[in-house]
């Protein structure tokens, strides 16, 4: 103990031992004491010597270290003391240990080599991090080190979870990818590590938010299990407590956290918009209207939070994801909010290009974003468009040059598959169009295109260039524009300008725009080719540039000659006589040279700008002089490089062989867009038939439905007549049993007769709807005879149209029949009713004498009732048999198809059918009725009268008619 006690009081007392001897006895100490306090102070020891004596530290008692770790668990002081010493073995900043005074001790005489030098040189730095390097190697040779680190974050004593932490951020500082691995497939070890962010104690946290920070640099498969872990709600929500974009530092780690969560992460983003975190980041820039107090960690955070917009609205990720996010800001009012940044005073430079930037990036290719840009004013006085305000600052030279790149970033944009936008901003140059009393965006880039300053020139070329971009319109409607020059001499246009400055010898930068310009602007556009060549002055300067031998810088300005008179050559209509593509070869072979030529069309692609402008959308260059290419014109001249090269070394032959063969596939392709359109209206007349079809068919549904719940009505009125028909038979039957037998006969006649006059107009109402039933088939068999011959013209289908007519005929020649059938059994019928009145008649008079006149009397009126009653009874039968007609003629009219016709057939069977009933039905009232007249004519025999048989009356009447004859002779 004395030993220690010297040690860290510092008393020197004899020789004092080397620092190296000092570390090892110390270690022997860890190694062999037994008591959990000598092992804790020597340990102690080490912590304090580990900084001054890194490498003996490292190499003499790491082991010895981690064995502690493994051994003294239950107690937090050895473990806090023994991970802050592997902490400074392995960390590499020298700021942060020399911060960290805790626990300070004397220090021990050491040589020159380990003493503290202030501002340490690059080789001791470079020395510093191989020492880290090294030991962090040492330390993570067995991953289950790592794994017994993760362990000990779950303690929450703050002395070992603090530095368990900030040694877990510097292994992965040193060894990221090996350290990911290992954690990656530890078991709970990234959402140990997230329970971080949810420590009670700021310093834990915020010292988590570093940690995760290097945890999720470059690793896909880590970044999602964190987001996963609910990382954007706690980061969203530690942002919002300290106090957004006026937060401190933590706000910042928050969000480089987010960034690196979200960048090049598809899967993160999608999950970040669907968790609708989009709308959270609306308040972080709600900026006041005093903006003179903008801090350096203030606009520090703002510049993240705007990078963390523009992450999730990049070109580099898919369409779909980008065109989704866009549309979220918009609706949230996101891209409002950063407008109003946008045309605020008082905001910082560098704040203010960054939200240019991410103002582009969410407007790019989104139609209803461009459209609200557009209609974004300044509020100046009078207000002007946000665009024009821009512009202004694009060709001002004294503005600082990111911004100026802003701007063009923000045009190009703005004007990306924005043909509305492209007319809006061409429709300004136009002579109709352009207002004297204001400027406008074509003013401005016009007057940025001829001004002295050449990046200006270049701006407004590219810009321009932009309004033409995949424009066929525009670039006609260009050919309008006039410009005036000077005072006294007649305008010229702008093509013709334009060659005119080129012609002129202005600088490299100036040059470069305008032939990007003039590529972009004749290319796919054979009236503007023919504009170009009617100059008379432009090929003959095309040629004398790109055949003369000049410097490296004038290079780049021969291959987008080369270029520009290619374009001429493959776009070429052939309506100047002078200038026709093969005229224009032989003119390339004699003053240039087939091979000089497209060596220097190559050069355009083997430029070193052209690579880098290739990349990215965004212009980003280092100084204003390497701003030469734009990265839709690297497009343009990767789609034409070839093409041209083929026409150029084109024979005259094959140029009309290739022009036949795309004049026939023109006309494959007219005869392909004919059936197209063909098909399409088929396809939209079958889909209007298949509705047709579906609507008659819920139609015919309701009317069967009708029908079925129509007819169960009829058929309880039928059940409730035949009711009372049962009672009134009852009630006469019970008074002609209580009268004698006179008035027995006559009441039960009385009976037969009623039973019998109501059976008669029973059987006339049939045969009135039958009739009018049998019409109505008439009628559908001539429309169906009709449609028939009409479909029989058509190339398929009148085999079946005639067996069905003729099924339809046969149908109607039964329905005949059983009408005529009908007729018989009525007249048969009527017969029968005229002898049983007949009879009734010969025995009324015998039995008057004993019927009583008053019962004759009551009895009328109760017949007369009941009389009635049926007739009322009838009428609701007739009401319910005209509705019950009228839905089925309903029915009828919806059958216009095939399909209906076969229902209309097997509706004809049906009435086949019941015809056929009602006539078996009719067969068996008339043996009723015979058997009945039988049965009266018996009782009348019995009564003493006189009865005679049918063969009598026939006799009779035979009798009768030759009597007749007779008479007629004489």
């Amino acid at each position: 103990m004395n030993f220690f006690r010297g040690v860290i009081s510092g008393q020197a007392a004899g020789p004092q031992p080397s620092g190296a001897e000092t570390i090892q006895k110390l270690c022997d100490r860890v190694a062999s004491s037994t008591l959990l306090e000598d092992r804790r102070d020597a340990v102690r020891a080490l912590k304090s010597l580990s900084k001054k004596y890194r490498m003996e530290v490292g190499t003499q008692a790491m082991d010895h270290l981690i064995n502690i770790l493994q051994t003294d668990r239950s107690d937090s002081e050895i473990l806090g003391y023994a991970l802050d010493t592997l902490y400074n073995v392995i960390c590499n900043d020298e700021e942060e240990e020399q911060d960290e005074s805790e626990d300070a001790v004397a220090p021990l005489p050491v040589s020159g080599k380990h003493k503290n030098v202030s501002v340490p040189d690059e080789n001791a730095q470079k020395q510093a991090d191989d020492l880290g390097l090294q030991f962090t190697d040492t330390f993570v040779q067995d991953p289950e080190h790592v794994t017994l680190l993760l362990t000990l974050l779950e303690e929450f004593d703050f002395h070992v979870r603090w530095p368990g932490v900030k040694l877990l951020t510097a292994l992965l500082k040193n060894q990221g990818p090996q350290i990911q691995g290992i954690i990656l497939v530890s078991p709970m070890g990234v959402s140990r590590l997230m329970d971080l962010l949810a420590d009670s104690r700021e310093v834990i946290r915020n010292d988590g938010l570093l940690l995760l920070q290097q945890l999720t640099k470059s690793n896909a498969a880590i970044q999602k299990i964190v987001a996963f872990e609910n990382a954007f709600e706690r980061l969203l929500d530690i942002i919002t407590e300290e106090g957004s974009s006026d937060g401190g530092i933590v706000v910042e780690d928050c969000l480089l956290l987010l960034l690196n969560l979200l960048k090049n992460n598809s899967s993160n983003q999608n999950f970040f918009k669907e968790g609708s975190y989009i709308q959270r980041m609306k308040p972080w820039f709600e900026v006041g209207d005093d903006n003179s107090g903008w801090s350096a960690q203030k606009v520090t955070n703002l510049h993240l939070m705007l990078q963390l917009v523009r992450v999730m609205v990049s070109p580099v990720n898919s369409p779909g994801a980008t065109a989704s996010c866009q549309k979220s800001m918009f609706q949230c009012g996101l891209l409002q909010q950063l407008c109003t940044i946008l045309m605020a005073t008082g905001v910082p430079a560098d704040i203010l290009t960054e939200t240019i930037n991410t103002v582009s990036e969410v407007i790019r290719g989104s139609q209803v974003n461009q459209d609200y840009f557009a209609s974004v004013n300044a509020p100046s006085n009078p207000p002007r468009p946000a665009i024009v305000v821009l512009l202004m600052s694009m060709v001002n030279e004294r503005q600082p040059f990111v911004l100026r790149c802003a701007v063009l970033y923000c045009f190009q944009c703005f004007l990306y598959k924005n043909q509305k936008g492209q007319g809006e901003i061409v429709a300004t140059l136009l002579p109709s169009t352009i207002d004297a009393n204001s400027i406008s965006a074509g003013q401005l880039l016009c007057g940025g295109l001829f001004s002295a300053d050449s990046l200006s020139n270049w701006c407004a070329a590219v810009a321009l260039a932009h309004a033409l971009q995949d424009n066929l319109t525009q670039k006609e409607q260009l050919l309008r524009v006039q410009l005036a020059t000077s005072l006294g001499k007649p305008p010229v246009s702008l093509l013709q300008q334009c060659t005119n400055i080129l012609s002129q010898g202005s600088k490299v930068q100036t040059r470069v725009g305008l032939l990007m310009l003039l590529c972009t602007w004749i290319s796919n556009c054979p009236i503007a080719v023919t504009h170009f060549l009617h100059n008379q002055e432009n090929v003959p300067f095309l040629t004398a540039q790109i055949s003369e031998n000049l410097g490296e810088d004038e290079r780049l300005v021969q291959g987008l000659c080369a270029l520009l008179l290619g374009i001429c050559i493959y776009y070429n209509d052939n309506s100047l006589e002078n200038y026709t593509k093969e005229k224009l070869k032989q003119l390339i072979e004699k003053r240039i040279g087939k091979e000089n030529f497209v060596e220097k069309l190559c050069f355009i692609t083997k430029h070193e700008l052209y690579s880098r402008a290739a990349q990215k959308p965004q212009p980003v260059f280092p100084s204003p002089e390497q701003m030469l290419f734009d990265h839709e014109f690297t497009k343009l001249v990767k789609e034409l490089e070839g093409v041209i090269t083929k026409a150029v070394h084109k024979s005259s032959e094959e140029e009309k062989k290739e022009e036949e063969v795309k004049k026939t596939l023109e006309q494959h392709d007219n005869i392909v867009t004919q059936y197209k359109e063909l098909i399409r209206e088929q396809d939209a007349q079958l889909q209007e038939l298949k509705e047709q079809v579906a609507c008659m068919t819920s139609q015919n549904e309701q009317l069967q439905a009708t029908i079925t719940q129509q007819q169960s009505q009829i058929l309880q009125h039928k059940d409730q007549y035949n009711i009372l028909k049962l009672k009134l038979a009852k009630e006469n039957q019970g008074q002609s049993n209580s009268q004698g037998d006179g008035s027995q006969v006559n009441g039960l006649q009385t009976e037969e007769l009623t039973q019998l006059r109501e059976e008669v107009e029973e059987l006339r109402k049939q045969h009135s709807l039958l009739q009018t039933q049998l019409g109505d088939k008439d009628a559908l068999i001539s429309s169906l005879k009709s449609g028939a011959a009409q479909t029989a013209e058509g190339p398929a289908g009148g085999s079946d149209d005639t067996e069905l007519l003729q099924e339809l005929e046969a149908l109607r020649s039964q329905v005949q029949s059983q009408s005529t059938e009908i007729g018989q059994l009525k007249m048969e019928r009527q017969d029968l009713l005229r002898r049983a009145e007949v009879g009734c008649s010969d025995t009324l008079p015998s039995s008057d004498s004993s019927l009583d006149a008053a019962k004759m009397a009551e009895l009328e009126s109760r017949l007369g009732a009941q009389t009635s009653e049926m007739e009322r009874l009838k009428a609701e039968v007739k009401n319910l048999s005209e509705s019950r007609a009228e839905l089925e003629k309903r029915l009828d009219s919806t059958t216009s198809t095939v399909a209906i016709l076969q229902t209309e057939k097997e509706k004809l069977q049906t009435d086949v059918q019941e015809s056929k009933k009602e006539q078996d039905d009719l067969l068996m009232l008339l043996a009723d009725q015979d058997q009945k007249i039988t049965n009266l004519k018996w009782r009348l025999k019995q009564l003493g009268e006189t009865v005679e048989d049918e063969d009598d009356l026939d006799t009779r009447d035979q009798t009768d008619d030759d009597d007749e004859e007779d008479e007629d002779e004489d």
